[in-house]
């Protein structure tokens, strides 16, 4: 596959013309809709023609809820190596909390395509806030935790998961250590049944980096105790903070540079954000708040309002800026071009593969770039 980026003229059957492609190959790729307008800056995925076998293997993970759009879900899993349901709960004495909305179909979907489906464990509170009691609750009481270990591997076997995912986040610096074996623990207890344990990890780049998100995650420790683990490398823009892109490549890099000094490459999956914002300006810290678009929203953003598409070279992300009534906004997202920075990373640094949050919105651009780059995994 080869990335062009659109310059002032360009339509679609002159950019099929000077590449030996067709405007339907172009426009298929590229989700592009009629009559197919383009932005000044906007990064294209093109079929070049020739063909090769990519050689370095990569595991593909991507979490969805289970009100994702069955096209969507089908549509996502040829790609994907596992499928991360979002999430059960569990109550202090250790109780499973099964998701509102049943997410059989997700189930059955992800094995009738060979794909793992994985039940993701949260602390959400009856808030939907991520409740640091709970983990304490749990990670400090051997009998509530005993009675959650059961309920995991009773729901994982009648529901026929294929492994567990442990998103805990805003973890106490006293529970570090309580926490990592508590991890060791959910693995122990399902690994004699054939089930892989994972946990997610906040962006650190040092043991002694501050913040309740990053304290209680202890890398060396975690990376030994579950199977696998995912780096949330994304959310340094976000919906409170000020516009900057979402997973800047830069700062990325800071965290598996640090990560595979604790962590088996081998076990670490790359978080990769499937997003981007819109952030009216000026930003006003404690009162603004961004706008959840889609890639594709971003670029039909640009192309209502006649605007061009920059790319930040250090982070490696697009953006722009365009008014709307009278108000100036500001958009970061992903592209093409921003993904293949990403990918690099892995045989870079030799990691297993890569997680997506979230898969509930589909970017064709991105799916047809990793099967071009990489050898995806099956169970």
């Amino acid at each position: 596959m080869e990335i062009y980026v659109v310059q002032s003229g360009d339509t679609v059957d002159s950019i099929a013309e000077s590449h030996g492609t067709s405007a339907s190959s172009i426009i298929y790729n590229n989700q592009l809709a009629y009559p197919y307008p383009l932005a000044v800056g906007q990064a294209l995925l093109l079929s070049s023609g020739e063909t090769s076998d990519p050689s370095y293997p990569a595991w593909v993970n991507g979490y969805a809820y289970p009100f994702i759009q069955r096209n969507t879900l089908n549509d996502t899993l040829p790609y994907l190596s596992s499928l991360s349901v979002f999430s059960y709960g569990f109550t202090t004495d250790g109780e499973l909390v099964a998701p509102t909305v049943d997410d059989t179909f997700m189930i059955d979907a992800a094995i009738m395509q060979g794909v793992r489906p994985i039940l993701t464990l949260t602390p959400l509170g009856p808030d939907g806030n991520f409740n640091n009691f709970l983990i304490t609750s749990v990670v400090n009481d051997q009998t509530a935790k005993d009675n959650l270990l059961s309920n995991l591997l009773e729901t994982v076997q009648e529901k026929n998961f294929q492994g567990v995912d442990i998103d805990f986040e805003y973890i106490r610096p006293e529970d570090r250590v309580p926490f990592a074996d508590f991890v060791a623990d959910v693995r122990n207890y399902l690994s004699p049944y054939g089930y892989h344990v994972s946990v997610a990890l906040a962006p650190k780049t040092s043991d002694t980096q501050e913040g309740l998100l990053y304290e209680g995650k202890d890398y060396g420790l975690l990376g030994a105790a579950a199977d696998s683990v995912l780096l949330m490398t994304y959310e340094w823009g976000y919906t409170y903070g000020p516009p900057m892109a979402v997973a800047p490549v830069n700062q990325v890099r800071r965290v598996v540079e640090y990560a595979v000094t604790r962590i088996d490459p081998a076990k670490i999956d790359l978080g990769i954000p499937n997003y981007g914002y819109d952030w009216t300006l000026p930003f006003v810290q404690g009162s603004s708040r961004a706008t959840t678009v889609s890639n594709l929203e971003a670029v039909r953003i640009a192309i209502e309002a006649g605007v061009p598409i920059q790319f930040d070279e250090l982070a490696m992300s697009p953006f722009f800026q365009y008014e709307r009534d009278g108000q100036l906004h500001e958009v970061w997202f992903e592209d093409v071009r921003s993904y293949r920075a990403k990918f690099a990373l892995l045989p870079e640094y030799g990691l297993r593969g890569m997680g997506y949050w979230q898969i509930m919105r589909f970017f064709r651009p991105n799916w047809l770039l990793l099967e071009d780059t990489f050898q995806i995994q099956r169970p």
